[in-house]
């Protein structure tokens, strides 16, 4: 049975930094990523990590977010520095074991205050 267990989220003040974990178990994850929704918007990608490291980013969070994962590849991070009030939103952590079958966490409010 695979399940994410997410935590880091909060409330911070522009200009501050949180730092997003997710735990998976259940299966091996060939992508782990985290995407967000904020109200009235629809869910977007926020980075995402392949097996071996590769990373994408979304434009808006360049430069200010890293992503990583654990040697065991079933924990994923999400560095978030230089929070705006813009990146408030619900995160969610997604894993992917092959194209088309992926899971999702139960999301974790970042809220950021200006």
């Amino acid at each position: 049975q695979v399940r994410l267990v997410e935590s880091g989220g909060g409330l911070v003040q522009a200009g501050g930094s949180l730092r997003l974990s997710c735990a998976a178990s259940g299966s091996i994850f060939s992508v782990m990523g985290w995407y967000r929704q904020a109200p009235g918007k629809q869910r977007e990608l926020v980075a995402r990590i392949i097996s071996g490291s590769s990373t994408n980013y979304a434009d808006s969070v360049k430069g200010r977010f890293t992503i990583s994962r654990n040697n065991a590849g079933n924990t994923v991070y999400l560095q978030m520095n230089s929070l705006k009030p813009e990146d408030t939103a619900v995160y969610y952590c997604n894993a992917e074991i092959t194209r088309g079958l992926a899971y999702w966490g139960q999301g974790t409010q970042v809220t950021v205050s200006s």
